[in-house]
Parts: structure tokens; C-alpha cells; sequence
């Protein structure tokens, strides 16, 4: 679980389990420590339809956690956004451009107490055919257009920091107990933070500000060099032609004052 760049949870479930497993629990000590430094802070949960949970959606209502969650499509939703679908084809077929049309629906899957009127149903037309995609939320007071692009579609970012976990080898889990496994999933946790914090304190207003960890890995750490000891002292010789070297040596009198 991620806030922008920041990692905030990082937990490994087993494969047997359900995908929202322990999901509820990890969500509710998050948000007590959160609201213990910041009391009020506004919180905005948003995950994929993995965690379109009853549980999950009826604490967030009763907690005063705004959510914004996808839902696997089904025939019912599809009936009860048809009318948006159609909309969409027919401006699809007077340009031929890709067209997208937003809504909101009513809907209640079996499994929950209440009927739930903010469903947000996007709908796309294309000449690849339909794309259309489900959002509950309990957020209330803008067009679902906008709800879904600059609330929702910000889950996506979320994707690229998973991404630069697995570049820190946190997808490593070979061994065969969990324990193992979750532990070098906080291995890569940790190294993620000081790539994240080296980033965003260190290079900020460089070339690499906004790089993402596997640049940094091939740019400013993997480098070949020559180490040479004596009783005195270490010296770390690297080539003269290393293109980055005049950010190196700021970043290593800022790491290593004096």
C-alpha cells in the first residue's frame, strides 16, 4: 500500500488465501496510527476489485474513510448501465473516434446491507470494441467523469511503485515457508524507503528527481571501480569518462559530510 511515493504497508499473503485477505485488519491499524499524528486528516482508500469486500466497503462507511473501488463487472451491472453503454456506441458511430460516457448506477451485491448509489460506470467505445469499467465510492458532490480521472485513475501510479519493488527483488519468495518470504519482502520495503527518501531529498532538482529506482541502480550505484586499502586509508577509484560523476561526488559530500 502506497501514499503517492511513499510506502506504508508492504505484506505478503499466501496464495491459498483470499486476495483480500487480512485486507481489513492492515486498513484499520493504517488508518488508527494515521489519525493519531494527523486527527484531521481526510483519507482516501482505493484499491481494485480484489477488495470490493462487504467488510472493507462497511468499515470505511462507519469510519469516515472515503473509498473509491473497482467492481468486477457482472450481467447485472451491465443491464443496470446499459442505458450508458448505448450513449456511448451511438457517439462512437456518428464520429468513429473513441468515445467515453459517465454515469452513476444504483447497485447491491447479495452480500451487502445496502444499496449503494455511487457506482461510477465508464463507458468506452472504440474501434477495438467495449471497455466498460465499474467504480463503488462513497464520495459525493462531483460528476462521475471527474471522480473516476482525477480520483480513481490515480490508483494506476500505484502500479509503477509495485513495479520498482519487484526492481528491489521483492518478488524473491523461493523459499518455502511464508515467514522467509515476508521477510524479504520488507528487505525490499526498506531499500525501496532509502531509494525513495535518496530521490526525493538528495536529487531533488537533478536529472534523477523523478528516476525511477532501477535507473538510479544502473546510474548512481552499479559502477565499476577499483578498491584500493592500505593501512591508512581507502581509496574508491573510479574511470575519469563516468558521465554522471560531478552528481556522484554532490551526492557522496551530502551523504557523507566531511
Amino acid at each position: 500500500m502506497f501514499c503517492g511515493d511513499q510506502l506504508l504497508v508492504s505484506y505478503l499473503r499466501p496464495a491459498s488465501l483470499d486476495t483480500a485477505h487480512h485486507a481489513g485488519a492492515i486498513l484499520t491499524l493504517l488508518v488508527r496510527r494515521l489519525r493519531q499524528a494527523w486527527p484531521d486528516v481526510t483519507i482516501v482508500f482505493r484499491g481494485d476489485s480484489g477488495f470490493c469486500r462487504p467488510l472493507i466497503l462497511n468499515w470505511c462507511d462507519r469510519h469516515g474513510v472515503d473509498y473509491f473501488i473497482g467492481i468486477a463487472g457482472n450481467k447485472r451491472l451491465a443491464k443496470l448501465a446499459l442505458d450508458i453503454d448505448y450513449e456511448s456506441a451511438i457517439r462512437f458511430e456518428k464520429t468513429w473516434e473513441k468515445q467515453r460516457v459517465f454515469g452513476f448506477i444504483k447497485y447491491a451485491a447479495g452480500s451487502w446491507k445496502k444499496r449503494r448509489r455511487q457506482v461510477i460506470v465508464k463507458s468506452e467505445t472504440s474501434r477495438r470494441g467495449f471497455n466498460t469499467r465499474y467504480v463503488v465510492t462513497n464520495l459525493r458532490g462531483c460528476s462521475a467523469e471527474w471522480l473516476y480521472d482525477h480520483r480513481y485513475c490515480a490508483r494506476g501510479e500505484m502500479e509503477n511503485r509495485i513495479k520498482e519493488q519487484q526492481f528491489l527483488f521483492s518478488d524473491r519468495t523461493s523459499c518455502h515457508e511464508w515467514w522467509p518470504n515476508q521477510y524479504r519482502l520488507l528487505l525490499a520495503g526498506l531499500a525501496y524507503l532509502l531509494m525513495e527518501r535518496l530521490r526525493r531529498v538528495y536529487l531533488k532538482r537533478t536529472a534523477y528527481a523523478t528516476a525511477q529506482v532501477t535507473t538510479l541502480r544502473l546510474k548512481l550505484l552499479k559502477i565499476g571501480g577499483v578498491v584500493i586499502r592500505n593501512t591508512r586509508r581507502v581509496r574508491l577509484m573510479l574511470s575519469s569518462h563516468y558521465p554522471d560523476q560531478d552528481l556522484f561526488l554532490k551526492l557522496a559530500r551530502k551523504l557523507v559530510p566531511g
